[in-house]
């Protein structure tokens, strides 16, 4: 892959923005098939339990959240990327856009749990997904 923009980009992080707004939203409305199709079909799934493959896993791991929980994330990097196959007019059915978030869930009867979460997130022809979740509890 190559990199198509600067490290941390106003447009890259505009885009996970956009992509994570859709996402808090479906979250704190406890909307788990909202969460879900803001992921690609085929995406790769970590959050603190085993991972997940597909739309289904994702589906069924927000499903199992408690009511109430919501989230709200902080951007701190992110990168755009496209393949190295690609001519640089066919970038935009191909970009990627790699991020890094500081995520605190909060619950209605217990303590906030921050987290970090590392999302990449493509363009396909249904807009921009999230191809790749993985969060992770640090300290």
């Amino acid at each position: 892959m190559k990199s198509t923009k600067d490290n941390s980009t106003p447009d890259g992080e505009a885009i996970l923005r956009g992509v994570l707004d859709r996402w808090k939203a479906a979250v704190d409305t406890h909307d788990p098939q909202r969460v879900a199709s803001l992921f690609t079909e085929d995406a790769i799934f970590q959050g603190l339990r085993p991972y997940s493959v597909g739309r289904q896993g994702v589906a069924d791991y927000y499903a199992s959240q408690p009511l109430g929980m919501t989230a709200a994330y902080r951007i701190l990097e992110t990168r755009r990327f496209a393949d190295d196959d690609l001519a640089d007019d066919d970038l935009a059915d191909h970009d990627l856009v790699l991020g890094y978030s500081a995520v605190d869930f909060s619950f209605t009867d217990r303590p906030t749990v921050s987290v970090f979460l590392s999302t990449l997130v493509r363009h396909t022809s249904h807009g921009w997904n999230i191809c790749h979740y993985q969060v992770s509890r640090l300290g």
